[in-house]
Formats: C-alpha cells, sequence, structure tokens
C-alpha cells in the first residue's frame, strides 16, 4: 500500500525541510531565490530537483557521479510562461495542444503551453521501492480546448534510472488535438558513442531550417556532408559543427521495434540509456548542439510527432485527434547504466 503525501506551497521555504527520510530516499522542499518551488528526491545511487508546481520540470539529475543535463545560461529556474525564458532544465513536457518549433504561420509558442504550467496540485506516493512525484494541471480555455494533464516521476531504491510519465484526458465535449514530447536535454558528452536499436537509415537530418537558428556557411557545408553519407555524428567528436544544432529525426519507430532503445556512451565508462514504447511514442528526434552558452547531447526525444509546430503535424497528419473522454498515456525510462 502506498502512502501519499500532499505537497502544498507552504512546505517550500528558503531553508529545506526534510519531507522523507528512511533507509531508501530522502525527499527535501526549498524555494529558489527565484520563488520557484523545487523537491530534491535521493537515492542510493543519485538525485532528481523536481519543480513540481512549475510544469513539474525535472530541473537537475546526477547519478553515478554523472551530471545528467545540459550545459546553459540559467543558474536556477524562473517563474515564467514559456520554457525558452528558463531553458536550464534536464527534462521538461513539450505540447500538449501544440508542440516543437513554430512555424511562421503557426501561433504557438516554443514547445507549447504544458513546460511551465501552473501545477493545479502536487503530491507524493511513496512505497517500500519506490518514490513518486505527482501532480495535476487542468487546462480549461473559454470557447477552447479542455483536458487535464497527469505528470509523475518515479525513482526506485537503488537504481540510476527514473521514469517519465504523462497521462493526458480530454474533458471537453469534442475532439482535441495532442502533441507530446518527452524532451530531454541530455549533457554533450566528448567524444561519447551514440546508439540505438533502429537502423541508421533511419535517421533523417531535418532540413528544415527554424526561426532561432542562424546558418554559417561552415554549418550548411556539414549538414550536406551529413545528408550525402559523407560524414556521421554516431560519436561526439565534431564540436565545432554543432554550432547553430544539428538534428535528426526518427519516423514510425514501430516499423523497426516495439520498444526503442537509444544511448550514449561514454569513452570513461557508463552509459546514459532512454526506452519507451513505440506505440506510445512513434517517433524520435536527436538535439546536438555546442557553443560557448549551450551544450547539448539530447541523444533522443521520444514524441508522437516530428517538432516542427502544430501546422506540420497537422498537414502530415501525425497529429493525434483525443476523442471526447478519451485519455492518453506516454512513459519513458531513462537515466544511467554502468
Amino acid at each position: 500500500m502506498n502512502t501519499i503525501i500532499p505537497l502544498h506551497k507552504s512546505l517550500f521555504t528558503d531553508r529545506a525541510s526534510l519531507i522523507i527520510k528512511n533507509n531508501q530516499f530522502t525527499v527535501s522542499a526549498f524555494r529558489y531565490a527565484s520563488g520557484v518551488e523545487g523537491l530534491r528526491v535521493e537515492n542510493s545511487q543519485g538525485y532528481l530537483t523536481i519543480l513540481p508546481f512549475l510544469g513539474q520540470m525535472i530541473w537537475d539529475a546526477e547519478f553515478c557521479g554523472h551530471n545528467l543535463k545540459m550545459d546553459n545560461m540559467f543558474s536556477e529556474p524562473k517563474p515564467v510562461k514559456t520554457v525558452v525564458e528558463t531553458y536550464g532544465c534536464f527534462a521538461f513536457h513539450s505540447g500538449l495542444i501544440s508542440n516543437g518549433c513554430p512555424s511562421p504561420e503557426d501561433n504557438h509558442p516554443l514547445h507549447g503551453e504544458m513546460p511551465c504550467a501552473a501545477m493545479d496540485r502536487a503530491w507524493l506516493s511513496l512505497s517500500h521501492d519506490s518514490v513518486r512525484v505527482c501532480g495535476d494541471y487542468e487546462y480549461v480555455m473559454g470557447f477552447g480546448h479542455h483536458y487535464l494533464a497527469e505528470p509523475s516521476v518515479t525513482l526506485n531504491a537503488n537504481s540510476a534510472l527514473f521514469e517519465i510519465n504523462m497521462s493526458v484526458t480530454n474533458l471537453a465535449s469534442v475532439a482535441m488535438p495532442l502533441q507530446y514530447m518527452c524532451h530531454m536535454n541530455y549533457a554533450y558528452v566528448d567524444n561519447a558513442q551514440l546508439s540505438q536499436n533502429i537502423p541508421e537509415s533511419a535517421m533523417t537530418l531535418r532540413e528544415s531550417i527554424p526561426g532561432h537558428v542562424n546558418p554559417t556557411p561552415q554549418w550548411l557545408e556539414f549538414n550536406q556532408a551529413l545528408k550525402s553519407g559523407a560524414v556521421t555524428l554516431n560519436q561526439l567528436d565534431q564540436p565545432n559543427m554543432c554550432d547553430p544544432e544539428i538534428v535528426f529525426f526518427m519516423d514510425n519507430l514501430a516499423q523497426y521495434t516495439s520498444q526503442p532503445e537509444f544511448r550514449m556512451t561514454s569513452k570513461e565508462g557508463g552509459s546514459f540509456v532512454t526506452r519507451f514504447h513505440s506505440s506510445e511514442l512513434n517517433f524520435a528526434t536527436r538535439w546536438i548542439l555546442y557553443n560557448d552558452d549551450q551544450k547539448v547531447g539530447a541523444f533522443v526525444l521520444p514524441a508522437t510527432c516530428r517538432p516542427e509546430g502544430f501546422l506540420a503535424a497537422k498537414n502530415n497528419h501525425t497529429l493525434i485527434w483525443l476523442g471526447a473522454g478519451e485519455k492518453r498515456q506516454f512513459t519513458v525510462t531513462t537515466g544511467v547504466e554502468q
């Protein structure tokens, strides 16, 4: 039987307060100087810092001595409306009505409305061998969409792997569009090897250029070499070629495997790994960026479609339509394997 512990905002103060302490887990609540509430969830292998009331972002992740998240410009999370204003987290929920980089014809923010959603409730669910951070958020708009989002993060005892979940229920009387990406901003690991259980031919270099990307002649030449197959990016050994970002798309993963698995393996030992089900998340993106301000080795971002905005998904017939009262669930397992 699980023990449920409600998380009220009054628990989160400038001085960290202990919520759980046992042989398996330590959970403490605190508040950043910015006013954002933080929850540190720790086991014998490492810890997660989760923002229970800001879209349930995972701000920090560290296991087996490895810091998992991207280098970035943010010293702490900011209480903002859009993710680009606080782009320093390890993971966020991208979507849910719209997702990805909007085209000039789109009218939604980068990565949609969910990343910085003001969560309505948050709580812990504790068992003898796991602790789960849970929350819910009701999106409702007059003459618009109405849904319930229920994200959660589960950490098991003595494990360096953790589970990220999202459940979406359409509360409206008409169908709603649904786009979702589990956006994990993994660190760029020098000389790491990238591998996966799908064929190399399944990866397609992004050819569209979003508004935030400013191509250079060198970058365009490198992209052409990638497209022709003259060079590959299976190893993170060409950082000077990854500014601006290099992005690959992987579509219809179910034709290759029911459980896609992606790895970024360090030359010094240890692998970052991500697994999910193609019946839930049938698309994936790889995002590599390296400059003085941001360094990202996002070896896989599982999703329901490509992250090219609402209209692209609609026009490509990859937009999900969730019927009245219908529910969809997504699960991603990620972390470190030694």
